[in-house]
């Protein structure tokens, strides 16, 4: 016998193993992709969405604990939904809406209203009604763009909504402490709602970030649930905005 002594590796604990989050827009795309990523980590999930088949689709690829459909822009459902929550959560994904294109003139002023608040009122009211169910500690994590950072006369009211959200994450880091909030600023993704918006001309869009992304490729949805996980998991980040689109913003 040599006496050389063979150490077992060490196995890695998942890091969100006994929690649960929630993807508020977990049908498809990014709240999906970072439901499946959350369930390797061990935690459980809770998906919602507006069609009941998609949800139960996506449910069942990620063995969701449980699911609700309904339109999270509507105060009375997204009350309900937290209320009929049994247990506490930890971590909380919006990724529900979506940008609002066109010039600012042909807007009406309802549809302004809309654009300029819409995702800071969702989050707004997901806080509300998330707060009394959630572990200190745990995250809540918004949506934005960094598309918008640039004025275009073909973004239209989208530079502005773009600009509201970075303070009110900050804002509403302060007020709900010690839950964390946090913001994900994402350039184009290539998600079905990408899909949906740019109909024929999505494979040319795909083709030219290829060519000039400083990355080389297309940021795609797992890429954000990375990020995503990584906020649940650091618990020394709140009040911030994080940027994940491959360099777009720079070229």
């Amino acid at each position: 016998m040599s006496g050389e002594i063979i150490s077992a590796p060490l196995q890695r604990v998942p890091e969100l193993l006994g929690q649960t989050v929630v993807c508020i827009g977990g049908s498809a795309g990014i709240g999906l992709e970072t439901a499946r990523r959350a369930r390797t980590e061990g935690a459980e999930v809770v998906l919602t969405g507006r069609s009941p088949d998609r949800l139960n689709r996506a449910a069942a690829e990620v063995d969701a604990q449980r699911t609700a459909a309904f339109d999270a822009t509507d105060p009375a459902a997204l009350h309900d939904f937290f209320e009929d929550l049994s247990g506490p959560i930890d971590h909380v994904l919006v990724t529900a809406g979506g940008p609002r294109y066109g010039p600012l003139l042909e807007m009406d002023t309802a549809d302004v209203r809309q654009a300029l608040s819409g995702h800071a009122v969702l989050g707004l009211e997901v806080a509300r009604n998330a707060k009394a169910k959630m572990r200190p500690g745990g995250t809540l994590i918004l949506m934005g763009g960094t598309g918008g950072r640039r004025i275009d006369h073909r973004l239209g009211i989208v530079s502005a909504a773009t600009a509201t959200l970075p303070p009110f994450t900050a804002a509403l880091a302060l007020e709900l402490a010690p839950i964390r909030v946090n913001l994900i600023a994402a350039g184009f993704v290539d998600t079905p709602l990408s899909a949906s918006l740019l109909g024929d001309q999505l494979e040319d869009r795909r083709t030219e970030l290829i060519s000039t992304l400083p990355i080389k490729r297309v940021v795609g949805p797992k890429d954000v649930a990375a990020l995503a996980v990584h906020l649940m998991v650091n618990t020394a980040l709140t009040g911030a905005t994080y940027d994940i689109d491959g360099g777009q913003q720079f070229i």
